[in-house]
């Protein structure tokens, strides 16, 4: 019982650094909004999602930052749902990776398969095309950006200093 307490709790600043992921997240989306959603996508607050390879406590801030988004200007219930658990997926499995470059693969092949299956299908592009335009923008953003930003997180230290 004492183990199952430990992983689920959080502190406040855990709680407040995952709020500001979510916030960004949302941010991003919505100020590269022609390039975030679509058949096609180019999203620069998926970059985000591999924060949790060095940031596990950023998770539910990934998820709630994609719901939110998804929810505003995404393709509906199924974007809200399933778009929102793909990312959700990633981030967990993104935390578990040994490597920031292989840290940026669940997020590519998740929403590849995930996404890429039901934009085809709710915007009538030919399936394999569609996941192979999701997961070229999610590889474009991820190694593009994702890593960097990961990468220059661990080299400031920034992390050690202030969280």
């Amino acid at each position: 019982m004492q183990r199952m307490k430990r992983v689920f709790s959080f502190s406040t600043k855990d709680i407040t650094i995952s709020a500001m992921v979510a916030a960004l997240y949302t941010v991003l989306a919505f100020v590269f909004a022609p390039i975030s959603f679509g058949p096609v996508q180019f999203r620069v607050s998926e970059a985000l999602t591999l924060l949790p390879f060095c940031l596990p406590q950023t998770v539910p801030g990934l998820f709630v930052g994609c719901l939110i988004s998804n929810i505003i200007g995404g393709f509906g219930i199924i974007d809200i749902v399933f778009g929102s658990a793909a990312t959700l997926a990633a981030a967990i499995i993104t935390a578990k990776m040994p490597n920031v470059w292989l840290a940026a693969l669940p997020p590519v092949v998740v929403n590849a398969l995930v996404v890429g299956f039901y934009i085809a299908i709710l915007s009538s592009t030919p399936i394999i095309p569609c996941m192979l335009y999701i997961g070229a923008g999610q590889a474009g953003v991820c190694f593009l950006i994702g890593v960097p930003l990961v990468t220059a997180l661990q080299r400031s230290n920034f992390i050690k200093k202030y969280i």
